[in-house]
């Protein structure tokens, strides 16, 4: 397989990932776009790893479409960063697996603590999924690499997801051009909506 045929191949893999979670009916996303917009305080990612990293850019995406949010690392959480937490929070834990030990471990806390939590997972029948008050289930659909182990196709789900939810409540909240540009100001969309302004 020639590399031009090896990268179109994961490209479709992953397309049709995307293509199979459109069709996906399991979620009830009024309830949890409810739940969210209902809170008072922040969105709260958290996860390890690739799931990390996309707990990042999804709380930067959600900040940055009016609805305030930020990223904790699950193993730094149970070493003090669940201080940053509060009852008035919604917690997004995000484990492809919905098994991942790093990411259960601050269940106990949080419950304690009592801010509603959203499993974010390809399992619903998970511990993590149990254990939470909501669950985000996205279909489990092969990875990417030739191997079909790399965190790929579920975590181009986990961002598509969470992007889509995050412009759903961007829309429900009449988030305008003017309000993205008082969080966008630099760069070249801050520039393009300079000159708008």
């Amino acid at each position: 397989m020639t590399y031009t045929e090896r990268v179109k191949l994961s490209i479709n893999t992953e397309l049709e990932a995307i293509k199979e979670l459109v069709a996906h009916n399991e979620v009830d996303y009024e309830t949890i776009c409810d739940v969210l917009m209902q809170c008072k305080g922040k969105v709260v990612f958290m996860g390890v790893g690739k799931s990390g990293h996309i707990g990042k850019k999804l709380a930067a995406t959600f900040a940055s479409t009016g609805t305030p949010s930020f990223f904790v690392h699950s193993t730094e959480a149970v070493h003090g960063d669940l201080g940053m937490i509060q009852p008035q929070d919604v917690v997004i834990l995000i484990s492809n697996s919905g098994n991942t030990k790093e990411v259960l471990s601050n269940l106990p806390t949080l419950k304690i603590i009592g801010c509603p939590t959203i499993a974010f997972t390809s399992n619903p029948s998970s511990d993590l999924a149990k254990a939470c008050d909501y669950c985000l289930a996205y279909p489990k659909h092969e990875e990417a690499d030739a191997l079909k182990l790399a965190p790929t196709s579920s975590s181009t789900l986990t961002l598509v997801l969470g992007d889509a939810i995050a412009c759903a409540l961007s829309d429900a909240k009449g988030f305008n051009r003017k309000d993205f540009h008082l969080y966008h100001p630099a760069g070249s969309l801050g520039k393009q909506l300079n000159e708008e302004a």
